[in-house]
This record gives C-alpha cells, sequence and structure tokens, in this order.
C-alpha cells in the first residue's frame, strides 16, 4: 500500500475520533507538535527503523510526549506502534493538517516575494482574494521571501500558480526572443 493512502486512512481515522470525542484542536494542535518534533534527525531515524523494536520505540515516545499531549494521541501513537506504522507517523501528522483544514475549510495561501510584504500589502491581497470567491473566508496567508525573484510576488493555493514576478516577466520576454517571431526565416 503506497505512503500516501496509509497516511489518508489513518489521519482519517484519528480525525474522526477527535470530532466524536470533542478533542479536534487538542489533536491538530498534537498532532502539529508531533510534525515539528519528527523535523529532529534522530527521531525520525529512530521512526522509520526496522532495526529499532516496537517497545523500544514506545518508550522513547512515551519519555518525550507523556503529558505534554493529550491521552487520546498517546492511545493513537500507541496503535501505530503496535501496527507497525509508526514509520509513517510525519506524514500521518501533515495529512491530519490538511484533512483538518479541508473540515474547516481554510485555504492555505503561500505567497513568495522578492522583499518581505507589508500588513497594509497581505490586508489588501487578502481582500482580494475574499472578493475573488476564488478562496473561502477562513483564509491563512504563509510569505515567503526569495530575492532571486528580482520583483514582484507568486501566489500558490489549490494547485493553482500565478506568477507575477519580474523574474518570470524576464524569462518570457527572453523567450520571446529567442523565437524571434518579429523576423521571417528564410
Amino acid at each position: 500500500m503506497s505512503v500516501t493512502r496509509i497516511a489518508t486512512r489513518y489521519a482519517k481515522s484519528l480525525l474522526e475520533l477527535a470530532i466524536s470525542q470533542h478533542k479536534l484542536d487538542v489533536v491538530r494542535g498534537d498532532m502539529h507538535t508531533l510534525q515539528a518534533a519528527a523535523q529532529n534527525r534522530d527521531l525520525y531515524l529512530l521512526l522509520k527503523s526496522p532495526i529499532v523494536h516496537s517497545d523500544k520505540k514506545n518508550a522513547v515516545l512515551k519519555a518525550l510526549f507523556d503529558g505534554k499531549l493529550d491521552a487520546l494521541t498517546m492511545a493513537y501513537l500507541n496503535l501505530l506502534i503496535t501496527k507497525s506504522r509508526e514509520m509513517y507517523l510525519p506524514e500521518i501528522a501533515a495529512e491530519f493538517g490538511n484533512q483538518y483544514k479541508t473540515l474547516k475549510k481554510i485555504t492555505t495561501v503561500h505567497v513568495t516575494s522578492a522583499s518581505p510584504l507589508s500588513e497594509a500589502v497581505l490586508a489588501d491581497l487578502r481582500r482580494k482574494l475574499l472578493d475573488s470567491g476564488a478562496t473561502t473566508e477562513n483564509l491563512e496567508i504563509e510569505t515567503k521571501v526569495d530575492p532571486q525573484l528580482i520583483g514582484g510576488f507568486v501566489l500558490e493555493f489549490d494547485n493553482k500558480r500565478y506568477d507575477a514576478s519580474a523574474a518570470n516577466k524576464l524569462a518570457e520576454l527572453k523567450a520571446d526572443f529567442i523565437k524571434n517571431q518579429y523576423v521571417r526565416e528564410f
């Protein structure tokens, strides 16, 4: 079975369980914590290792997170280890976040610009996105700075990309010159 299918199924089951126990926001925070913790190389390698016994993995996770995560999340981690699915924990946590956003109708927009955007520009961008109807009312804007863009910005959400950067305009201009549409070829 593919990693995506496994992550989707386990995340969906945790989401439904959290909803039924009225702990959705608590579990979301726990999954965010686990996703951030899995960025640690040592923990990541421990989870992915087929050599380390499940009892040892369970003891490590209990030592790290007992008292910091909700009892439901700890029981879920125990279940993952019992079913030998702990190696998919980073993917499951990421998928849980995606399913949570879908459930709550949250649209995440990634904006990459050549320089940091001011609050006024972000507020104007938020207003224009909401007015366009392309996003939901709950809108998250994540910003990133990339000086390679020279100027302008790149907007990405829902598998759509709008590139209004100076680097893109220059690349299009270069392609037009290479085609040389104004000189007839003999």
